[in-house]
């Protein structure tokens, strides 16, 4: 299989890789959500009123970046809470199930993720016929061209994602794989039973190929209150149809907890560092017929003059080549590993 390798500038993470398993990504650092005196932090305009066509006006609230400037034109990512949130529920206000601006002031402070908006809107339209599944329709013609004209968002389909928990994470899957021309990342996390079959979303696998940059679908494997199904269902049709994505599962996380912002917060901290970044091309790695095949995630960078690639799970020692090249790749303990080359 081969895989294309991100270019990221100094954001030097695993991006993409075609997933036959689960991803397996680390812990977040501690104080990975909270909130620090010592980083620069992004303004929130919380529940701003914005106009729609058919269900009046609604509310979202709005991260801008630390250093936010009319002068450029930042990614945007459409950020959606649960079944029982609200546009405060991703900034631990209300039904408080995620921290999405301390994640994003730690991970920019740290050149961990590009600086980007956070639209958290209202996602629950209780007017409509079907409150969660008509928001699709506000955010395309409503919440879209209001962003792009009351904030300095790019209107590139490169620079705009959408993820989501819950109720949210069915939202995401529902309204991102079909309109793959808006969006070009894609994170459902813990999706619930809004989640439409894969066969009514994905209907022609290779404009998911050619559109979509990333897909991180990431869940826990004991959640105890909307199960796995919803998300391992697209995980299995992924790999059926040789579709790139990352499956992550959450590692050690109590049963009562498993469906929480500890698996929200988690899911953001590892879905931020890997969107926005440029798809270089001409660039592919390929495992030689003596490196077991694992799960390899690539990503591509420079530092100090050199090209970094960065790698995940690679399942033992082998060999990889790049551009024709061949290198040695040893089996690392740490769960990531990396090889720079002149």
């Amino acid at each position: 299989m081969l895989a294309k390798i991100l270019t990221a500038g100094l954001i030097l993470v695993p991006a993409l890789g075609f997933s036959s398993d689960p991803a397996g990504l680390p812990l977040p650092p501690s104080g990975y959500d909270t909130k620090k005196t010592n980083v620069a932090h992004g303004k929130l305009d919380i529940s701003v009123t914005y106009s729609t066509r058919k269900y009046g006006d609604r509310k979202v609230t709005v991260y801008t970046p630390p250093g936010y400037s009319t002068s450029q034109k930042y990614p945007v990512i459409y950020l959606h809470h649960g079944i029982g949130g609200n546009e405060v529920s991703w900034i631990g206000q209300g039904s408080n199930e995620g921290q999405a601006d301390a994640i994003l002031d730690n991970l920019i402070a740290e050149n961990k993720a590009k600086p980007m908006v956070i639209v958290m809107p209202d996602g629950n339209v209780k007017n409509a016929s079907d409150a969660f599944g008509d928001f699709e329709d506000v955010l395309l013609n409503d919440l879209i061209p209001w962003t792009e004209k009351t904030y300095s968002v790019s209107s590139e389909q490169s620079m705009r994602a959408i993820a989501g928990l819950s109720m949210g994470g069915g939202q995401t899957f529902n309204f991102g794989f079909p309109h793959t021309d808006k969006f070009a990342y894609i994170g459902p996390f813990s999706a619930a039973p809004n989640t439409k079959e894969p066969k009514n979303t994905i209907l022609d696998p290779a404009v998911i190929k050619k559109n979509v940059k990333l897909i991180f679908i990431s869940l826990a494997p004991n959640d105890n209150v909307v199960g796995t199904k919803n998300s391992s269902q697209y995980h299995d049709f992924l790999d059926q149809n040789n579709i790139t994505h990352m499956y992550q599962l959450e590692p050690g996380v109590p049963d009562k907890d498993s469906h929480s912002k500890i698996v929200w917060d988690r899911s953001l901290y590892n879905f931020a560092q890997r969107i926005f970044t440029d798809v270089s091309t001409g660039i592919v790695i390929s495992p030689k017929s003596n490196a077991s095949r694992g799960q390899v995630f690539f990503g591509r960078g420079s530092h100090s003059g050199k090209t970094q690639v960065l790698f995940t799970r690679l399942n033992g020692s082998g060999a990889l080549t790049l551009d024709g090249r061949e290198v040695q790749i040893a089996e690392n303990e740490s769960p990531f590993a990396g090889i720079n080359l002149p």
